[in-house]
C-alpha cells in the first residue's frame, strides 16, 4: 500500500520564490534539503529515468545497471531523493518501485521563478 510522505503537502505550500524576499528559516531548509538531493549526478539521471518510464514509475531492478551501479548504491540514491519528498516508494513483493511527486517537482520549480 502507497504512504503517503508529509513532506509533499508541506512543498506545495510552503514553497515561495526565493527570488521573491527573505525565506525564513524553516522554508530556506526545507527547499535546501531538496535541492542538495538533486545535486548528485546520479540522483539527477535516476530521476530522469523515472520519469521517461511509463506512469512516470520504476522499479529499483530496472534503475541499476543503467546507471551502472550497485543495487544498495542505487537504493542510497533513491533513499535521498524519498527523504527529500521527490520521489515516493512502494514496496511490491521483493521490489521497491518509485514515482515522481510531481506536486513537489512543480514546487521545486516554481521556487525559482523571479
Amino acid at each position: 500500500m502507497p504512504k503517503s510522505l508529509p513532506l509533499l503537502e508541506e512543498a506545495t505550500v510552503c514553497c515561495s520564490s526565493v527570488t521573491g524576499g527573505a525565506l525564513d528559516v524553516a522554508e530556506a531548509e526545507r527547499l535546501a534539503r531538496m535541492f542538495k538531493a538533486l545535486g548528485d549526478p546520479t540522483r539527477v539521471r535516476l530521476l530522469s529515468m523515472i520519469a521517461a518510464a511509463p506512469g512516470q514509475e520504476a522499479c529499483i531492478c530496472d534503475l541499476v545497471e543503467p546507471v551502472g551501479l550497485s543495487q544498495p548504491t542505487v537504493s542510497h540514491h533513491m533513499k535521498q531523493l524519498v527523504d527529500a519528498g521527490i520521489v515516493e516508494r512502494e514496496q511490491r513483493g521483493r521490489w521497491a518501485y518509485y514515482r515522481l511527486i510531481g506536486d513537489t517537482l512543480a514546487a521545486l520549480s516554481g521556487a525559482l521563478r523571479p
